[in-house]
């Protein structure tokens, strides 16, 4: 099994648009779908959405060493 790298912290926060494809990319990881069918398509953006928005919450909650503020 490969071992876990841990980033250093970037400098600035993800934009929404990686957010987003990283939230996309989480869901079709764990769905199993890479295109839901239009019965699972608003569970499928739903969960994208929820995903984007943990994202966005925990990057606005997180401190830097060397920073005053909240790192977004």
């Amino acid at each position: 099994m490969p071992e876990h790298q841990t980033a250093a912290p970037s400098r600035s926060p993800p934009s929404d648009q990686e957010l987003h494809d990283a939230a996309l990319q989480f869901v079709r990881k764990i769905s199993g779908f890479h295109a839901p069918s239009q019965a699972n398509e608003a569970a499928f953006n739903r969960a994208v959405s929820d995903v984007a928005t943990a994202g966005r919450v925990l990057f606005r909650a997180l401190h830097v060493r060397g920073h005053t503020e909240a790192a977004v």
